[in-house]
């Protein structure tokens, strides 16, 4: 069985989740709750239950809860100067967590980003 896009960027992100809880249990900074919790507070958030990709919808692009609001327009929200409170008051169907998993994806994609310096 071929495995989607979504489904190999959710199994690499589970991945990185789990080296970096093993890399914080070997520096004995475990809180003494069990996995399951200790990985909720360690990963900040699991925004791949929030950021949905489908190839029928908004061509392609990450999306919020299979709405048809992308990780790109929040961002570009964001940027043009509107509030979290703003945009939750235009779009009640977003929550603070929406927001916040959108930041989160952009970082995460931002920090799998590979720079190619060529000569030029």
């Amino acid at each position: 069985m071929t495995e989607t896009k979504q489904q190999i960027f959710i199994r690499r992100s589970n991945d990185l989740l789990c080296r970096r809880y093993h890399k914080l249990e070997s520096l004995n900074l475990r809180t003494g709750l069990n996995l399951e919790q200790d990985l909720a507070i360690f990963s900040f958030m699991n925004y791949q239950n929030i950021i949905t990709i489908e190839p029928g919808k908004r061509g392609g692009k990450p999306c919020i809860r299979r709405m048809r609001i992308t990780v790109y327009d929040v961002l570009g929200w964001l940027s043009a100067g509107m509030s979290h409170t703003e945009i939750l008051d235009d779009f009640p169907e977003l929550t603070e967590e929406d927001i916040r998993a959108c930041l989160e994806f952009a970082a995460d994609r931002e920090h799998r980003l590979i720079a190619v310096v060529g000569e030029g």
